[in-house]
């Protein structure tokens, strides 16, 4: 018997949607408040990528990276709010600056959507206009 394990790429849009419905059945079944995060990088800064691959050495092993663009990244971050979320990636992101000083500093800015019980709809077409808006820059 032949047995064929599929795998989905990192950029399969069908894993956004799975980080999507992962975050609403934590709110909605469990209670847990899980943090949508858009991270973007400016001006096509070439150190971004390296300042993603930092952040997602450093998270936890129930959260997730998605990949979108060469610029575009989203996180799911579970079991946190808002402000905790933003706390986590602004000390990251300091920690990468000082253990990776160079000549430009990195430029990454992120927006977030937090998902919780009373949270409506979870889903891509709802969550990334809010991710990606108008990110803020740290």
């Amino acid at each position: 018997m032949d047995t064929q394990v599929q795998t989905m790429s990192p950029h399969d849009p069908r894993r956004l949607r799975e980080m999507m419905d992962r975050a609403a059945l934590l709110a909605h079944e469990h209670g847990l408040r899980s943090v949508v995060v858009g991270l973007t990088g400016f001006d096509g800064d070439p150190t971004f990528q390296e300042v993603v691959d930092y952040i997602e050495s450093a998270l936890r092993v129930d959260d997730t990276v998605y990949r979108m663009t060469r610029d575009r990244v989203v996180l799911l971050l579970t079991d946190v709010n808002a402000e905790q979320a933003t706390s986590v990636l602004q000390r990251l992101i300091g920690e990468y600056r000082e253990r990776f000083p160079r000549l430009s500093d990195p430029s990454v800015g992120f927006g977030t959507f937090e998902v919780g019980p009373d949270t409506g709809e979870v889903s891509v077409k709802r969550i990334l206009p809010a991710l990606f808006a108008t990110p803020r820059a740290h």
